[in-house]
């Protein structure tokens, strides 16, 4: 599955992202999506696939609750520049990734390191992975959503102590393998600066950048 323009893959990641988190459907906006996620600190998010100055100052302007958060696939320099007063940029420059998925064994597996387990399992439409190690506590992790032909992987770790031994590498060939079963032929992932390396050494591209605003609580007085 190929993607024209960075506005269609953000269609089909929305959808994924949400079945990911647990959150409630995306509702469809003029500009673009809002997803309620209903956390305390990250009550919602809004989607904006494309995103001008004119349509971030009038949402940011008009969006007063806190925990609110405002996805946008441009430069960070350019949503900073853009957004109202009450809104941070906590977060250093991310990017929306993209890759074909090929069919199950179509690539040997990565080795798992002696000591290491995996375990997999599917809850709720979501497939999760997990290494542990020889302790039981988890090593790494990550997980997918699929949702029709396009598979979104999430919140992808590993743990400070296990990192340059593969870990990494055997959670997304375990995902990609996982979501190519399921008929995923495309698979889409937000990816910080520091995981960029780990998605890129497994044959994922940058498709666009991506930049995160919060709306913090008001000043006091």
């Amino acid at each position: 599955m190929h993607f024209t323009n960075t506005s269609e893959a953000v269609h089909a990641w929305v959808h994924g992202w949400a079945l990911s988190r647990g959150a409630a459907e995306p509702v469809r906006q003029p500009w673009g999506f809002t997803v309620r996620l209903g956390h305390p600190r990250h009550t919602t998010s809004h989607i904006l696939p494309t995103a001008d100055e004119a349509t971030v100052r009038e949402l940011t302007e008009s969006t007063t609750g806190p925990g609110v958060r405002l996805k946008a696939f441009v430069p960070v320099e350019s949503l900073a520049s853009w957004t109202a007063p009450g809104w941070s940029l906590p977060d250093p420059p991310g990017f929306l990734m993209s890759t074909t998925l090929h069919a199950p064994r179509t690539h040997t597996p990565p080795p798992l390191p002696g000591g290491y387990r995996l375990r997999t399992w599917t809850s709720s439409g979501v497939v999760h992975a997990r290494v542990h190690a020889s302790d039981g506590t988890t090593a790494a992790r990550g997980q997918t959503a699929v949702t029709s032909a396009t598979a979104v992987v999430d919140k992808v770790e590993t743990h400070p102590a296990h990192r340059r031994r593969g870990l990494g590498r055997v959670i997304m060939h375990t995902l990609a393998e996982a979501a190519a079963t399921r008929g995923a032929t495309a698979g889409l992932l937000a990816s910080t600066t520091e995981g960029r390396a780990l998605y890129a050494s497994t044959g994922w591209h940058v498709a666009a950048p991506l930049a995160n605003a919060l709306r913090g609580p008001d000043p006091v007085g």
